[in-house]
């Protein structure tokens, strides 16, 4: 298939892409947890480039799977539905999640309407980029439980069940790290022996593919000429990817999404030794203390409060210094990449805020940029505190770097890719190639 271009259709390709035929396709992406399942409902142009608008058609959810009785929920035209009913697994969560779309008023007039249901996969190690979900993708994403648990057994175990029970919906795994497969081998090899990568796939892999490829295509429809980009996708997890020409070369995550800049309970970047000393110090077993490490470090665990921005940056504000500490090595981890990465790129064009605390912040986003004024990087103050939401820029009239808010649509990114990889799938079994 070729490479997803992150650029969106030009007003001067316009006109030509009215001359295709445009057949619209329903494409259901889907996010899962161990209990929930959440989801949001597309219609495409059938191929890339086809005219006609892309659109959100519904969106929607299931809470407390497998519990006695969980909360079915949607919003279709605006319009909130909820119900509650006893929902085993994901596989029921899928059919009743259906079941409200294609009741009366619902977008679809049956199942059959649903083209694909596309995931935005984590880690499949050898296995990457955008795939039709089969026993080797499940296989592979296994393989690497160990570095994602929190999300990779979730779906092995969902994506397996709606194979089974719903055969002739194709499923489609977009791999996050499928947009760093870019990134030159000096930027994502450890110094580990050679046979620790071959044998064993340890390297930077990447994460956040489907949130970096969105920032770099917003920006390079808002930037004319910005070749060289930094896309910061800041909220509960957390990363900075590096971007030149559309293409990832660098990122702050690596083998892990545990991995990089400190992330809401988790740790980011650690020196494996200081978990062997801790472990002769206490006795504990490695298992013990990365369980902790991946689910009470990070921002709560330096704070002893929580984990999430607002209540810290209320914190600080009333005093506590924990909470100011744990701000201020969350944003020196963002600086300490986004310097590094104006190295790479030879200079910056425009950075890109997203994420849940890169939308909503404006005192993290200040504080990445303070003092940059000398490498022509300038926020204006009145733009970036205005209560505004939405995409916006936020740079200073005199900044040559551009910078942008970007509400990032990662489910956008999964369902456009899903439909491409039909699309080529359909050009082969027809001789045409993909």
């Amino acid at each position: 298939m070729p490479e997803f271009n992150p650029a969106w259709p030009s007003v001067a390709n316009a006109g030509l892409a009215a001359l295709a035929k445009t057949t619209p396709m329903k494409i259901l992406v889907a996010n899962l947890g161990s209990t929930s399942f959440k989801y949001r409902l597309f219609d495409l142009p059938e191929r890339a480039g086809q005219a006609g608008a892309e659109r959100e058609l519904a969106r929607g959810g299931v809470e407390r799977i497998g519990a006695t009785e969980s909360r079915v929920y949607a919003t279709i035209g605006g319009r909130a539905i909820e119900k509650v009913m006893p929902v085993p697994d994901h596989a029921v969560a899928l059919q009743a999640a259906l079941e409200q779309l294609t009741a009366d008023g619902g977008p679809l007039t049956s199942v059959d309407e649903v083209a694909a249901v596309g995931f935005k996969a984590v880690h499949g190690g050898r296995v990457s980029g955008v795939v039709r979900v089969g026993p080797d993708v499940l296989a592979a994403m296994e393989e690497m439980a160990a570095v994602a648990p929190a999300h990779n057994p979730p779906y092995v175990r969902a994506m397996r069940l709606l194979g089974e029970r719903m055969p002739a919906v194709p499923l489609v795994a977009a791999f996050e790290t499928g947009f760093h497969a870019t990134i030159p081998d000096r930027n994502a090899l450890y110094a580990v022996p050679t046979d620790w990568v071959e044998r064993h796939l340890v390297r930077r892999w990447g994460f956040h593919g489907a949130s970096h490829r969105f920032v770099a295509g917003r920006l390079g429809e808002l930037v004319p000429g910005g070749r060289r980009v930094i896309s910061c996708h800041l909220g509960g997890s957390s990363s900075v990817c590096w971007i030149q020409e559309g293409r990832s070369v660098g990122t702050s995550m690596g083998m892990s999404p545990q991995s990089g800049l400190p992330q809401n309970n988790r740790a980011g970047d650690f020196d494996p030794f200081a978990l062997l000393h801790v472990a002769k110090q206490t006795g504990r077993s490695f298992e013990d203390l990365l369980v902790e490490l991946s689910g009470k470090a990070g921002l709560a665990g330096m704070s002893g409060t929580s984990g999430d921005m607002r209540d810290l940056e209320e914190a600080a504000a009333a005093g506590n210094d924990r909470a100011r500490t744990a701000i201020d090595v969350y944003v020196a981890s963002i600086r300490h990449w986004l310097g590094a990465g104006i190295v790479e790129l030879g200079g910056l064009d425009a950075i890109g805020f997203a994420g849940g605390i890169g939308e909503n912040s404006p005192l993290t986003r200040a504080a990445v940029v303070a003092g940059l004024g000398d490498l022509g990087i300038a926020i204006d103050a009145e733009k970036n505190t205005a209560k505004a939401t939405g995409e916006r820029a936020i740079h200073a009239a005199s900044s040559r770097v551009a910078i942008w808010v970007i509400p990032t649509n990662e489910e956008l990114i999964v369902a456009r890719q899903a439909r491409d990889l039909l699309a080529a799938d359909r050009g082969t079994a027809n001789g045409k190639g993909a």
